[in-house]
């Protein structure tokens, strides 16, 4: 999985990953009123215009990008119809040749922990093996610790899959827990000790490990002190864009080599249609894809301002 993510991002000069979060005031208003018309104000209507959506989205930065990440919770909000065009969304990507971490989020111990790993463990029912899930990777939560993470690194090893363990995430009150000290030093350095740790049983041939960490551009100083820390560690960095985020913050994310991380960005991709000139012209939405793949390139350049 990381060999294949580190060579997607290579040949596309791109490490962007864009983040599939759909909410229903994001959907141009033409996707809207269609699926509303033909299913009425249901979860179905929301699901078919989520789908139609992504697909589109897709479509139109799948040669540009090595990577999407859709964020479960939009999708299970509307319950079973929700999930299946979560479902849908990841199998399409794939189609598309791009890889897809699930972002999940997911942290539990004993049998529970099995089961969430089926996202990229799969699911054996009498003999007969499913890989429902189709993620490439997905998040997880350390905060039970070893007991919560074993059963991910299974499949990570056997069937070569990815997980981002959240070490120092973006959001403003991370530090609420995160940058508790304990001796002498704030827990997400333990945390990323662990997760080096962890690594160690899943590395790839690349000088990195299956086992990546959750890194927030809106805190530069940890996140280039996090990379001296963890230089076997990939960098899922979410805070991009709409949190902050800029190039420029990313300067010593990256290894020596111009690799080691992935950057997030979901609304200012995926919502670009709705900031764009044209929309005051045309408030039906019907440019977003095309919007999405300028804010792509824009965001590519953008981060080599870091290299």
């Amino acid at each position: 999985m990381i060999d294949g993510l580190i060579d997607s991002i290579v040949k596309k000069g791109n490490p962007t990953v864009v983040g599939l979060d759909p909410t229903l005031e994001m959907i141009p208003a033409f996707i809207k009123n269609e699926k509303f018309g033909v299913y009425g104000k249901t979860p179905t209507a929301v699901s078919e215009m989520f789908y139609e959506f992504n697909r589109g989205i897709i479509d139109a930065v799948c040669d540009l990008v090595p990577a999407v990440k859709p964020q479960i919770a939009m999708y299970e909000k509307y319950g079973v119809e929700g999930l299946a065009a979560y479902i849908r969304t990841v199998a399409y990507a794939k189609e598309k040749g791009l890889m897809v971490i699930g972002d999940i989020k997911r942290g539990d111990i004993a049998s529970t922990a099995e089961a969430y790993a089926a996202h990229i463990g799969g699911t054996t029912i009498e003999g007969e093996f499913f890989d429902l899930w189709q993620e490439d990777a997905i998040t997880v939560n350390p905060y039970l610790g070893t007991d919560g993470i074993s059963p991910f690194l299974k499949p990570c090893v056997e069937r070569d899959k990815g997980l981002f363990v959240l070490v120092k995430t973006s959001n403003k009150s991370s530090g609420e827990l995160q940058d508790r000290l304990i001796e002498a030093e704030p827990l997400y350095c333990h945390t990323a000790d662990l997760v080096g740790k962890w690594g160690k049983e899943a590395m790839g041939s690349k000088g990195y490990s299956k086992v990546g960490a959750v890194v927030g551009a809106t805190y530069r100083e940890e996140g280039v002190a996090l990379r001296k820390r963890l230089p076997h560690t990939f960098f899922l960095v979410p805070g991009y864009g709409a949190q902050g985020g800029a190039g420029e913050d990313l300067k010593g994310y990256f290894d020596k080599d111009g690799i080691g991380i992935i950057v997030n960005s979901s609304r200012g991709i995926t919502g670009a249609y709705q900031k764009a000139p044209s929309f005051t012209a045309n408030p039906e939405g019907t440019a977003f894809a095309d919007e999405a793949r300028t804010a792509v390139i824009v965001m590519r350049e953008d981060l080599k301002k870091a290299l």
